[in-house]
């Protein structure tokens, strides 16, 4: 990607990116090359813009920043005391035990796969995580999430812990596409070409974000759009993964 991502809303202290799949939030730890949404942000509009929060590399949706430095402290205060109001939309493998559930598993990083994280009791970090199905397929489900912690990768380990990984998830699930192949009874290969994943990304949607703007001090919604890849995958499971 050479230029930014769509802006989904900005002011004169906020500004909000629709951050597609696959592109770093801030630099990689060790491979400084790689390309990060700070550093396009720093490069084509200005070196004193930050992110006020993170979204795993291939998670798409709202990234919002900071224009100014109060308002940087204000949001991550917010973000700290846990105010801030995060929805995300994943399609999982499997479905969760209940319609709706809060998952309480505190997590921490994985001592021997460095990058992973899993649960643990013993060691792990508070995390809250409120979960709720919005539609049920035959081996696939729509749901939401609504982390109340911001622990690294809290929706992709808390749904893996249930037994429904996010989709497309080559650390906590199945990195394998979600293929028609697998939901189309009777499907027949055309041709000899390959055939191409209906998602082949993470299937993990930051939707939206609400934050108590710190200037207004009003309650500030921003929303990203459904990534077509997600449409695409939705259309079909539902055409053809029905109950």
């Amino acid at each position: 990607m050479n230029g930014l991502p769509p802006i989904l809303f900005e002011d004169e202290c906020l500004i909000a990116f629709d951050k597609p799949s696959g592109l770093l939030t801030v630099p990689d730890r060790w491979d400084k090359d790689l390309v990060s949404l700070i550093k396009l942000i720093h490069e084509k509009r200005s070196p004193d813009i930050f992110n006020a929060h993170r979204l795993d590399r291939e998670t798409s949706g709202v990234l919002l920043c900071a224009k100014t430095k109060p308002a940087l402290d204000e949001l991550a205060r917010q973000f700290e005391k846990q105010e801030v109001g995060k929805r995300y939309v994943a399609i999982t493998l499997g479905t969760l035990p209940e319609e709706e559930m809060v998952i309480e598993k505190p997590i921490e990083e994985d001592r021997y796969t460095p990058g992973k994280m899993r649960t643990s009791h013993k060691y792990g970090k508070a995390s809250e995580t409120h979960v709720r199905m919005l539609v049920r397929w035959r081996g696939y489900s729509l749901v939401e999430a609504f982390p109340k912690t911001g622990r690294t990768h809290q929706v992709r380990v808390h749904l893996a812990s249930c037994g429904c990984p996010v989709l497309v998830d080559s650390m906590y699930g199945d990195a394998k596409g979600l293929m028609l192949s697998d939901i189309k009874r009777a499907y027949k290969q055309k041709d000899e070409e390959p055939e191409r994943p209906l998602i082949g990304r993470l299937a993990l949607h930051a939707e939206s974000l609400t934050v108590k703007h710190p200037a207004t001090r009003e309650m500030l919604t921003i929303h990203s759009p459904m990534p077509k890849a997600f449409e695409v995958a939705v259309k079909y499971l539902k055409r053809f993964a029905g109950p």
